[in-house]
């Protein structure tokens, strides 16, 4: 991000409110840290001191409580980092906010503000996630593999008890394929026990069970791994409850 020095703070809060949504959709905690400047840096104190104080005022002005990691900035500038708690207390360094004051001057960037002289911009470099492989791994850790609806991979599993009932199976997958719904089949010739058993295993959040009754109700035998035994479901109300619970949890827009 490329903004003026006076845009700093205001900037750096609303990275900081964005990290905060985020993390919050994955139900993960984290720790702030503000890194100062290192040993060997670039760029003279009074600029130093400058950076250190913008990035102090904008976690502030958010209400975030930090820790001060003295010495462990980047070479260029001060920096945030955010380390993420997951289920167990672990803590992994992920999101980060750098400010850089150096990249500008080298690159000899300017801008015309107000009083029609130009002046130097400042960078802002965020990551987010950090690392985005990193990150993945502590999300199948943090959830042991049961992902919610919203971020599974595989929202609906449609198994049919008998070949009686594969006919209506692949109806129901098709609705709610074309509902868009993240659904898949296990039309096989096991055993229903045997079928449960591997959707089990996989973590999938639901299960649609299709026998002859369902097939003569024209309904859904559903399964929630959170919840148990749900009963049987009129299809389009099941759809609309999958689709509600496959939105992210982002808050507000």
């Amino acid at each position: 991000i490329f903004c003026m020095e006076e845009q700093i703070q205001d900037e750096v809060q609303k990275l900081l409110e964005l990290i905060e949504r985020v993390y919050a959709a994955f139900d993960l905690g984290f720790q702030v840290k503000l890194s100062t400047r290192p040993e060997k840096k670039l760029g003279d104190d009074d600029l130093w001191d400058q950076a250190e104080g913008a990035l102090t005022s904008a976690l502030e002005g958010a209400g975030m409580s930090f820790e001060i990691k003295e010495g462990d900035g980047a070479f260029y500038g001060p920096k945030i980092d955010f380390d993420v708690l997951d289920a167990l207390g672990r803590d992994f360094q992920c999101a980060t906010i750098q400010l850089d004051f150096q990249l500008p001057q080298r690159f000899e960037l300017s801008y015309i503000g107000a009083d029609n002289q130009e002046h130097t911009p400042v960078v802002i470099h965020r990551a987010i996630y950090g690392s985005f492989e990193r990150f993945i791994g502590i999300l199948i850790e943090h959830y042991a593999g049961a992902f919610p609806v919203w971020m599974a991979p595989e929202s609906v599993r449609v198994m049919t008890v008998s070949e009686k009932s594969l006919a209506y199976g692949q109806e129901v997958l098709s609705t709610l394929k074309a509902a868009g719904v993240k659904a898949t089949g296990d039309f096989g010739d096991e055993k229903i026990g045997r079928k449960i058993r591997d959707c089990h295993g996989f973590k999938v959040p639901y299960m649609a069970i299709i026998g002859e009754k369902e097939m003569e109700n024209q309904t859904v035998s559903i399964r929630s791994r959170d919840e148990g035994d749900l009963g049987s479901i009129d299809l389009g109300d099941f759809s609309q409850r999958v689709l509600r619970e496959s939105r992210p949890p982002l808050g507000k827009e």
